[in-house]
């Protein structure tokens, strides 16, 4: 039987080009939105119409360079398919994908890429990914010699360089301004940014040698104070996705904190994050560097604090996760995983409660009795698109919500909606764990510190969700959300009532490392009592 026309042969530079100007045409849309934003298309239609060619040959120049007679079928149908899911994510929620985004992407379990899973996805990924990826695999390639072929690929990536070259010439005025001043309008370009992303992602991650974790703190002790020699239990709680601006603590119109107002809390209203993503903002503020010095292959090659407080031989320490996971933080600290039914008792479609990390904690705190006791709870809080599954249906106050992760489905008023319903739970799960430290007061220096990994746009400016790079997020995504509680004998230990008079002072992730070390009165040499919250 004949091959059908539509099948018939092509060379590899047709199918480079026609491949490219699928992907310019139909990949593209943020980028030539967010475009012509910047540059009106009626007094700049030259230079836009000149990007459209550029963006064109710049891809035909890469798929030039990175293919063969052997792998071009196999590089072009994965860069369609997934060019086709960012293409998606990139108009859907106005997300980039850079190399922290791909980091974040790389750490999401499968429960939590089900939650980003739509009808919308799914069409995109069919018709922009997989059947123009069927075209290229049953097209055949055109056989030539090796000469016919290499003069062919010379010429064309001759071409593409010439015509980009003289482009940027002729508009030089233009390319000048966008290059230097409109830096992220290339953040959103399909798929050349997340091909350089994914490329810098893998030298970061594995182009470091073998990974040796210094150790930091050896000398670390705790130092008893001669009045009171209690052991302290002390509950860390990492939220997820929690914006300040949405507690009413902070002012917030909506009362979202009923439950954290009645209680005797220190409200932090300036704190800031050191990420846009859970895969880095959760390392980077139990490490020892701060948001500026802090990066990737430094916090896998330095031990936290968790590390440090271990080091004293006095300090029990559980890390529960009802998230993804520690990112890494307790790597070498006891850790239970909260996310099923088989730990996580109070689980209902397949959707485990914050709450239920409470459970069973009453045994570690018998068995480490006579020591002091660290417990850190990462929530799943927050966690988007799908806000709505994250509280039990009593939680549902405002209305009418979002019960769908298709954001884009949705009102902004109701995907507000189900955010705030998700913040109040958060509120009733802090106070539960402030409930269950109270019972421990007779024989414990009790108290809680809560602190969010980072915070969530929610379609303001069209933005959702959260992991913009850091220069260019909204504060939405980088003011969060914190609270610590102290049981009568902590709040005197650590002078609580001149805490709360400078609660209102800027802090940020950065203080956590030696504010954690503060409050066990660990001596030691990487210990700064100017980053400690708790200190004068």
């Amino acid at each position: 039987m004949k091959q059908i026309a539509f099948f018939k042969k092509i060379t590899q530079t047709n199918l480079i080009l026609l491949t490219a100007l699928f992907l310019v045409l139909f990949d593209n849309y943020t980028f030539f939105v967010n475009l012509t934003k910047v540059y009106p298309l009626g007094e700049n239609f030259g230079f836009v119409v000149s990007i459209v060619f550029v963006l064109y040959f710049f891809h035909v120049l890469l798929f030039s360079l990175i293919s063969t007679r052997w792998s071009i079928k196999p590089i072009l149908i994965t860069i369609l398919l997934v060019s086709s899911l960012t293409n998606y994510f990139m108009n859907s929620y106005n997300v980039i994908i850079d190399d922290s985004m791909i980091r974040n992407m790389m750490q999401t379990n499968i429960d939590e890429s089900m939650d980003l899973l739509t009808l919308n996805q799914v069409l995109y990924f069919i018709f922009l990914g997989l059947l123009p990826s069927i075209y290229i695999y049953k097209v055949e390639i055109e056989k030539r010699s090796f000469k016919q072929e290499i003069i062919s690929r010379l010429k064309l990536i001759t071409v593409s360089i010439g015509v980009i070259g003289a482009i940027i010439f002729l508009f030089s005025k233009y390319y000048t301004s966008f290059a230097r001043e409109h830096k992220p309008l290339r953040f959103t370009v399909n798929p050349g940014y997340w091909i350089y992303s994914t490329g810098k992602y893998i030298n970061k991650t594995f182009n470091s040698g073998p990974i040796v974790v210094k150790p930091i703190g050896k000398d670390a002790k705790v130092i008893k104070s001669s009045d009171n020699n209690r052991s302290k239990l002390v509950i860390m709680v990492v939220g997820e996705a929690a914006r300040a601006d949405h507690f009413s603590l902070n002012g917030y119109k909506r009362d979202t904190n009923p439950l954290l107002a009645k209680e005797n809390i220190i409200n932090f209203t300036n704190m800031s994050s050191c990420g846009t993503s859970t895969a880095e903002s959760v390392p980077c503020m139990f490490a020892i560097y701060d948001r500026g010095d802090y990066n990737y292959k430094k916090g896998i090659t330095t031990e936290n604090v968790l590390d440090v407080l271990k080091h004293t031989g006095d300090i029990a320490i559980l890390w529960r996760d009802n998230n993804s996971d520690s990112k890494g933080v307790a790597l070498r600290v006891p850790y239970e995983s909260f996310k099923t039914s088989k730990t996580n008792s109070i689980c209902i479609e397949g959707e485990c409660r914050d709450v239920g990390m409470l459970q069973g904690l009453d045994k570690f705190i018998e068995r480490n009795k006579g020591k002091d006791i660290l417990i850190v709870l990462h929530q799943m809080g927050n966690h988007g698109p799908a806000y709505f599954k994250r509280y039990p249906k009593a939680f549902e106050k405002f209305k009418p919500t979002c019960k769908t992760n298709q954001l884009e489905a949705c009102t902004q008023q109701e995907i507000i909606n189900a955010y705030d319903n998700a913040i109040l739970y958060t509120d009733y799960f802090l106070d539960q764990v402030i409930q269950f430290l109270k019972k421990y007061e007779k024989n414990y220096d009790v108290g809680m510190i809560y602190m969010a990994d980072h915070g969530e746009s929610l379609g303001e400016g069209g933005v959702y969700l959260h992991g913009l790079p850091y220069f260019m997020a909204p504060d939405a995504q980088t003011h969060i959300g914190a609270i610590m509680w102290f049981g009568p004998r902590m709040s005197q230990e650590i002078g609580a009532k001149a805490l709360r008079m400078r609660a209102d002072k800027e802090y940020s992730q950065d203080n956590l490392f030696h504010t954690l070390l503060g409050i066990f009165n660990v001596k030691t040499d990487v210990y700064d009592k100017d980053m400690d919250i708790l200190k004068k």
